[in-house]
């Protein structure tokens, strides 16, 4: 299978509250994660959006991230896209996860750009419907019911 990126998500709850008191500082502890991590930073910056949470956008060579900071919810929710094939962002993971220091994390790790399996890529859903016969059926038994004395 040949993919083009790795595409990690993560949603960290009840963080510290010190992660949230200095937007400039955390984009500063990101580049250096980054930095420590071998990948080459480009260009980053910040926005505190009106309704009271922070984006962050961080450009790298190899990919990107962005973090959005609710500090109210004391939650925060990142997205690391590397674009190459052999690449792991789920090392970044720990270092995200003593930063910030989380009580409870979910992770999502997706592979992009999968041109191995192009010809079978149907999407996948399921529609429940019931019958309007069904559905009228069961409309007049509740109505039996509730007119029933």
């Amino acid at each position: 299978m040949k993919i083009l990126a790795r595409h990690l998500t993560i949603d960290m709850y009840k963080c510290k509250e010190s992660c949230f008191t200095d937007m400039e500082q955390l984009v500063d502890k990101l580049k250096t994660i980054l930095a420590e991590s071998k990948l080459e930073v480009v260009s980053g910056m910040h926005q505190l959006l009106p309704d009271g949470h922070a984006a962050i956008m961080i450009l790298f060579n190899e990919g990107h991230m962005t973090v959005h900071a609710f500090p109210e919810l004391r939650y925060i929710s990142a997205d690391t896209f590397l674009c190459q094939q052999n690449a792991t962002p789920e090392l970044l993971f720990n270092t995200f996860r003593k930063l910030f220091n989380p009580e409870k994390t979910k992770t999502t790790l997706l592979k992009r750009g999968d041109f191995g399996s192009v010809t079978d890529m149907k999407p996948k859903y399921k529609t429940r419907t019931a019958p309007i016969r069904k559905i009228r059926n069961t409309g007049n038994k509740v109505i039996k019911i509730l007119t029933r004395k």
